[in-house]
């Protein structure tokens, strides 16, 4: 037993327990939080905007701070990139994550120095509770893949500002510095194909026993080892034991993952973002995500379908009941006050409060007001492939609006590993399941409003040849699961299985 692994050992088992305890005490530690908060937030220039001093409780606060989007605190960044302080949080943050938005272009989210310990602790906290539980600590000595964003940072209104990956680089423990790859230069350059090259040079010959990414990404980076050796990932790496995911739900890729690779292994998930990182995978015997309750973040939810009510039902954690799906708001010590994440999630559990992703606010299909949503799709495509012994490679869903004759219909466009013999079968496996996890689609079809969903098969690489073409292909990038208009539907004709 080498170093590292003997002393991950007693150090797991400590914070295990942290964690375990925390579970206890989750509302006090909210209500804490959100003292904290206000106190420090009475001092800069959105306290005073919102009158904080005033405020003397969480009915108080929520009357005080509207919900925001990006776009709405936008003004307070501003502020901010020109170099003011005490604008959202006391003095000035000491990095901004650059990260891209769906309607305001780049955002600049702040980070702030009590903030930044959110980041790094959550993610070496989710790596200590699944050594404590599975006693596997041997991986902490092989090689680990942290792929990050370009570590090299450009200064706005005087502060260091990058991707977020690329900031946390920075905080990679000294002790984790040894086993880290890809190089720093590697992770410096930019184009994601020559990245990913470099990346499968520098560790297709080493001892790879940890690898972390989004799906997409880890089945680019296996796909590309594959072709380069010829060998299924566990030739490769005998000794790869955990892999740690998150930005996307991972069921969709997980049969074709693990087939890749050549054998199971142990996942661990992860819910993080530039805003924060807000859950994570504490046990591999429990489905769902623990929630950090305890990290610098006062959570509040709004049942999704009424995000976009002008007085939507707003709550904290204390009154979430399990199976509603929300969207979920935060105000934290980065100086993020009502910020609505853009996610949705789902409480499968109050004690402990463990969660799961279900989507995104804005990719959902409601053309005909039926408000499928991601969870609906997935958990519906997932079934009748896992009962076909098909393998999901990509896919995406799009309304078909039929303006003459005929009736409207859901498109899904699926890149398979490979096609079903009988593809309509298929499809009514898909529209069927559908049917049961959603009541309104399934009233449309029974009403003859809507017909059934139609499926259009994808050539291979037909989503990396897309998001290649608008300059998002790798990193944090991810092709939405639902759109609400044809943009995207039309922008992969070209990829389609021609008929």
């Amino acid at each position: 037993m080498k170093l590292k692994s003997f002393l991950a050992r007693p150090f797991a088992s400590y914070i295990y327990k942290q964690v375990r305890k925390g579970m206890t005490t989750a509302l006090e530690d909210q209500k804490k939080i959100l003292r904290d908060l206000i106190k420090t937030g009475s001092k800069v220039e959105f306290g005073t905007d919102h009158h904080f001093r005033d405020i003397d409780g969480y009915e108080a606060f929520r009357q005080a701070v509207p919900i925001r989007d990006y776009e709405k605190i936008k003004p307070y960044i501003d502020k901010i990139k020109e170099g003011r302080h005490n604008v959202l949080w006391k003095g000035q943050p000491i990095y901004l994550a650059k990260t891209s938005g769906t309607t305001s272009g780049v955002k600049y989210i702040p980070i702030t120095k009590q903030s930044i310990p959110n980041h790094i602790n959550s993610a070496r906290n989710a790596l200590l509770c699944y050594i404590a539980e599975s006693g596997n600590h041997q991986f902490t000595d092989g090689k680990m893949i942290f792929l990050s964003g370009s570590p090299e940072l450009e200064r706005v209104g005087g502060i260091p500002t990058g991707r977020l990956s690329g900031i946390v680089n920075h905080h990679i423990p000294n002790y984790l510095r040894t086993n880290q790859l890809p190089s720093y230069e590697t992770n410096c350059i930019e184009d994601w194909e020559t990245k990913l090259d470099k990346i499968v040079e520098e560790t297709f010959k080493e001892d790879m026993a940890l690898i972390s990414g989004i799906p997409p990404w880890l089945q680019m980076y296996f796909d590309r080892l594959r072709q380069k050796t010829g060998k299924k990932v566990v030739d490769l790496f005998p000794h790869f034991s955990v892999l740690v995911h998150g930005g996307v739900n991972f069921e969709p890729y997980r049969v074709k993952l693990m087939d890749t690779i050549g054998k199971k292994i142990d996942t661990i998930e992860t819910f993080p973002a530039s805003e924060g990182f807000f859950a994570f995978q504490d046990s591999q015997k429990t489905e769902g995500l623990l929630l950090n309750t305890d990290s610098g973040i006062f959570f509040e939810f709004i049942p999704a379908q009424e995000i976009f009510n002008d007085n939507p039902t707003r709550i904290s954690l204390k009154d979430v009941k399990v199976g509603e799906n929300y969207a979920m708001i935060i105000n934290s010590n980065a100086g993020l006050w009502g910020y609505n994440l853009g996610d949705t999630v789902k409480f499968i559990s109050t004690e402990p409060y463990k969660l799961v992703v279900t989507g995104r606010i804005k990719h959902f299909i409601s053309a005909f007001g039926e408000h499928v949503i991601g969870e609906e799709v997935e958990y519906s495509l997932m079934k009748a492939a896992s009962e076909s012994g098909l393998k999901i490679i990509e896919f995406t869903v799009a309304p078909m609006v039929q303006k003459g004759e005929g009736r409207s219909f859901h498109e899904w466009f699926v890149e398979f590993e490979e096609q079903p013999d009988n593809l309509e079968e298929f499809a009514r496996a898909v529209d069927n399941n559908l049917r049961t996890k959603n009541i309104y689609y399934d009233d449309l079809i029974r009403g003859n409003i809507l017909d059934p969903l139609v499926i259009r098969p994808m050539r291979r690489n037909a989503f990396i040849g897309y998001m290649k073409s608008i300059g998002k292909l790798g990193g944090q990038n991810k092709v939405p699961r639902l759109s609400n208009d044809r943009n995207l539907a039309e922008a992969l004709e070209p990829w389609s299985v021609v008929e």
